[in-house]
């Protein structure tokens, strides 16, 4: 056979743009380095392309992750295993071209027999999973050589009971029947196990999974379980010198960049990697004062504890009801008659009046729903009607506390959104697995608790110091927090994204209501990751309006914390977003014409650079970079005015800090006032003792989505392999995920309760 190839001259790079670029030539500051940046990509990754598996999540197609069969793997379980890999790419910085390395992680499918493991999929809570469909390759043997096959769907149906015409056997045969009689094979799973196609949907094609064997070396694209996440952090959570060894004696080696190595493409493109790290300028920025209403705090390392304190402004938990969801689970309570529960009750209410919290004397309704069976649906419906039933809706509790005796996430779904949505009552979850036992923890996680009840209640936890407070209240300023989460891999077709705003309503800045709204998740194909008109205009309007309320006027100034926005999309938050917030201070009611000065920071953190030490003097205990380290220079961008900054301590692993960027900027913030400030709001964070490692606001956006998830839980976790839409054509899709998006929003009704709206329900 004769191939004849043609290849066509199409253009030529001109590397000088990019060097203009990275000398900061303001000619150069709207050029287009895309193709030069991905050239230069396609040269360093060129050897890694042919010795590891490139991984590339879904909605994140830029990533270049490479992971590589001869490093180091370790069993996540008995049907996944972790494998170490490496993240490269070129980054433009001032005066030079630089090379981002990180060492990271993801899960790979076991080598394995494919009925095996179905079986063990089959035994879990969440049954066989899409994961092992979509171009999953196999290999079979029944031919009597390896074939490989790409697994496009799982079946409903058995070998036993699929038939098809068969004019070697003279009509009509069962695949089993056919298996035995072609093959001389006895399929053992011939009645419990689905057909896996390997067809399409044209054409389909069926094969026994017991006859398939899993090839090494795919990623496995599903959810974890909870105990695979677990062994995966614990795995995965190195120190920062064993990462950075790792980056420069086996990163390097494995992605080709060492010198001498053999069919390289480095060289004959003129290229050198430096084999060693980067050493860049970095300070320390100093952490606040925090003040309670008794007792003051002295974070040391970016916390402190609540021994001796009360909280700066105590709600009142007059009211508030118990909610036992019975179960089997360590610790659980047998019945509301528990002799436990009462003792149990009493010491959590004793930790909130300790707290400040306002606790009335008489103990709390309890309700208890008795031992919950069946079906995903029927234990929410035993709660809805134990809710129901047992609450005065004319006199709301304050909060309901929900005690659950295992973790549930279908469950804990169904409650959040019933009382969010339909109730208006504020639900605070116990898992009776953590809160009881040791006295000890479970007095620190009475006092955590303390911390939401408080926040949800509308009260302070505590407050900064005026002077770290001073870049704020010098003028009237509103913080604002902006994110959007997207459906997943496990979400059917056509459901919705959900954009949150959540924005201060008082001086200390503590607390945040938000609006919630939903959007379709492909309104826009460039710019996937903004809320589109006139959504954030609404919601904007909505969240002046609550601070007008409280604080008897509108905000001078308005300080937005954009999160979850890639780097490609920067421009696209000042194309659409942008006019948005300035249409909203055009339209919400104002006695004079209303233009506050605005500013924008983009928060990030996807990223991969990772900051290490140079001086044991300058780490924590774990060998992290003290809290408050900050980056301003040579690996930040050439023109935006960036920072890194590390507000928070790392508990476990390498830490990583937050890219902030400054895309809008009308108030002129000095970079020490913006990063100082930045630095200390990350103590604000009300449900913790500690600095955070993304600015409140947007983690508090971050948490309203999270939250409004649980309201559309079965669209958006629960879907399978066929609701995704395989193999269906064009107008059936379109037709489907209309339909899906539909019945999102009745689920969705009017969002969040009326009278929740105002308050932190999301905390």
């Amino acid at each position: 056979m004769t191939f004849v190839v043609t290849i066509l001259y199409q253009n030529e790079l001109d590397v000088s743009v990019l060097q203009s670029y990275v000398n900061a030539d303001r000619t150069a500051i709207a050029a287009n380095l895309l193709p030069v940046i991905s050239a230069l990509n396609l040269i360093l990754q060129q050897y890694a392309s042919r010795s590891g598996v490139r991984v590339i999540k879904e909605r994140r197609t830029s990533e270049n992750k490479y992971f590589f069969p001869t490093s180091d793997r370790f069993a996540l379980g008995t049907r996944t295993e972790a494998w170490k890999g490496f993240y490269v790419s070129v980054r433009p910085t001032f005066k030079q071209l630089m090379v981002n390395i990180n060492v990271c992680m993801t899960a790979f499918h076991t080598v394995g027999n494919l009925a095996e493991r179905m079986m063990e999929f089959g035994r879990g809570a969440g049954g066989i999973p899409s994961a092992l469909s979509g171009q999953l390759k196999v290999v079979a043997t029944h031919l009597g050589y390896p074939r490989k096959y790409s697994i496009f769907r799982i079946e409903k149906n058995t070998p036993r009971n699929t038939h098809f015409d068969c004019e070697e056997f003279g009509g009509k045969i069962s695949v089993a029947d056919y298996f035995k009689r072609k093959y001389k094979i006895n399929l053992r799973h011939a009645n419990d196990l689905p057909l896996v196609n390997v067809g399409g949907s044209n054409r389909a094609t069926y094969l026994p999974p017991e006859i398939c064997e899993i090839l090494d070396g795919q990623p496995y694209r599903g959810k974890l379980d909870g105990r695979e996440t677990s062994h995966m952090i614990r795995g995965a959570a190195n120190r920062p010198d064993v990462n950075a060894n790792s980056i420069v004696n086996e990163g390097l080696p494995y992605l080709g960049l060492g010198p001498g190595t053999p069919d390289s493409a480095l060289d004959g493109f003129g290229i050198q990697v430096g084999q060693d790290m980067t050493v860049v300028p970095a300070r320390v920025l100093p952490a606040p004062n925090i003040t309670y209403s008794a007792g003051r705090a002295s974070p040391r390392e970016g916390s402190w504890n609540l021994i001796d304190v009360k909280f700066q402004s105590g709600g009142d938990m007059t009211n508030w009801a118990v909610l036992l969801v019975q179960g089997e689970g360590t610790n659980a309570f047998a019945g509301p008659d528990d002799p436990g529960l009462p003792s149990f009750l009493l010491q959590f209410s004793q930790m909130c009046a300790k707290s400040g919290i306002s606790v009335p004397r008489v103990p709390p309704t309890i309700l208890a729903t008795g031992p919950l069976r069946g079906s995903r649906e029927e234990p929410l419906q035993v709660i809805r009607r134990t809710l129901e039933s047992g609450l005065n809706m004319k006199r709301k509790p304050s909060f309901v506390l929900v005690l659950l005796a295992n973790d549930d996430n279908t469950i804990y779904a169904g409650i959040k959104r019933f009382c969010d949505v339909d109730l208006g009552v504020h639900t605070v979850h116990m898992l009776l697995t953590k809160a009881r036992g040791d006295a000890r923890k479970q007095a620190q996680y009475f006092a955590n608790v303390a911390l939401k009840v408080n926040i949800k209640l509308g009260g302070v936890n505590h407050v900064l110091d005026n002077q770290a407070t001073k870049w704020l209240t010098d003028k009237r300023t509103m913080l604002v927090g902006i994110d959007v989460t997207h459906p997943g891999p496990r979400s059917q077709l056509g459901s919705p994204s959900i954009a949150a705003v959540v924005a201060s309503i008082d001086n200390h800045f503590v607390q945040f209501p938000a609006s919630l709204m939903l959007q379709k998740p492909d309104w826009n194909k460039e710019a996937k990751e903004v809320i589109p008109s006139p959504n954030l205009t609404n919601m904007m309007i909505e969240r002046l309006k609550a601070y007008s309320r409280s604080s008897k006027g509108l905000p001078e100034r308005v300080f937005v914390y954009r999160d979850g926005v890639s780097e490609g999309q920067y421009d696209k938050v000042l194309q659409y977003e942008l006019p948005q917030i300035l249409d909203a201070f055009k339209r919400v009611p104002s006695n004079t014409p209303y233009k506050p000065k605005l500013t924008i920071v983009i928060c990030g953190k996807r990223h991969n650079v990772r900051l290490y030490a140079t001086d044991n003097r300058d780490v924590t205990r774990n060998g992290n970079t003290l809290p408050g380290t900050v980056v301003d220079r040579g690996i930040t961008y050439v023109y935006h005015n960036d920072f890194y900054l590390q507000a928070h301590a790392g508990l476990q692993g390498t830490v990583k800090s937050t890219h902030y960027v400054v895309v809008y900027d009308e108030n002129h913030y000095t970079a020490d006032v913006l990063q100082q400030g930045t630095h200390t709001a990350s103590y604000l964070y009300a449900r913790a003792t500690k600095a955070v490692s993304l600015v409140p606001p947007a983690y508090y956006a971050d948490l309203a989505c999270e939250r409004a998830r649980y309201y559309l839980h079965n669209l958006l976790n629960l879907a399978d392999a066929s609701s995704r839409g395989g193999g269906r054509n064009t107008a059936d899709r379109e037709a489907e995920k209309e339909r899906v998006y539909r019945e999102a929003e009745r689920i969705w009704g009017e969002g969040v309760h009326a009278d929740l709206k105002e308050s932190m329900f999301y905390i």
